[in-house]
């Protein structure tokens, strides 16, 4: 072989060699290269951005998910748990009262919490011992009657307690500004409870109470009402209550003839509120 064949022979394997030394000692360096290639950027860009907004309206949309449940003055056995769950769906929330009322609702004890929080079912606290609502030192005294019951059952912090105003009740802003402020410096959270129609006094005193009261008391409202149902046949939440307020729940329905029960939709916002 003469020697400028040979020369060129030797010129075209190192050619060949090259590349393949560069993939096997060097494989990160081609792989950088690509990532940096422009269209491969923008593709990743734009993923990462649609997911970064698919995570943020998961979020957004957990404060709006609906909820189903019940509210009953009757003491929640297996017997008329049985009844609810036959005859309506299982709840997702069980309103229930802080003491006994005679004549009007069996009081909460730890057996009830422990069947319903055994069966997954968060608990909405209720204090139903007003009847004139009437005045900011009656406010608190309500208030603190209804923390030391809470405390008693050992509820845990965080947890909202709603006071019972039902139509008949004469009722002032003071007397809810007085179970605002004490609640709100305890371990509990402050909710109302009551129909929010236009021509209840609930409503117009409810919205004059000062702006922080209002803004940061839960609202359960019955207001407008519909017919009882069960779970899968709810309506679409169409709750009605004070603008600007924590409107989270809405007993829709009340009085069933198949159990004793109230029907209600609840916002996920008011879950971490409940018990």
């Amino acid at each position: 072989m003469r020697r400028n064949e040979l020369f060129t022979l030797v010129t075209l394997i190192i050619i060949v060699a090259i590349p393949v030394i560069m993939a096997i000692y060097f494989p990160s360096s081609i792989e950088i290269d690509e990532a940096k290639d422009p269209k491969t950027e923008e593709k990743e860009n734009k993923d990462k951005e649609k997911d970064s907004k698919n995570n943020k309206g998961d979020k957004e949309s957990n404060g709006d998910e609906i909820h189903w449940g019940v509210d009953s003055a009757t003491y929640t056995d297996e017997e008329f748990f049985g009844c609810v769950v036959d005859n309506f769906g299982q709840p997702s929330v069980w309103g229930r009262y802080l003491g006994d009322k005679e004549g009007v609702s069996a009081g909460l004890d730890s057996t009830e919490v422990k069947l319903l929080h055994d069966n997954g079912i968060k608990i909405l606290v209720i204090y139903n011992h007003v009847e004139d609502a009437r005045g900011h030192d009656n406010g608190i005294a309500h208030a603190e009657e209804a923390i030391g019951m809470a405390k008693e059952l050992e509820i845990p912090k965080g947890v909202a307690i709603f006071v019972d105003i039902e139509p008949e009740y004469p009722i002032d802003a003071a007397f809810l500004e007085g179970w605002y402020s004490t609640i709100k410096e305890s371990d509990f959270e402050p909710g109302v409870y009551g129909v929010f129609s236009d021509d209840n006094d609930l409503l117009n005193q409810f919205s004059s109470m000062d702006k922080e009261a209002l803004k940061n008391t839960i609202v359960w409202t019955a207001y407008p009402q519909e017919e009882i149902t069960t779970k899968e046949n709810a309506p679409e939440w169409s709750a009605a209550g004070p603008e600007n307020a924590k409107v989270y729940g809405w007993q829709y329905a009340i009085d069933s003839e198949t159990c004793n029960i109230d029907t209600n939709l609840f916002k996920g916002n008011i879950m971490e509120f409940l018990w």
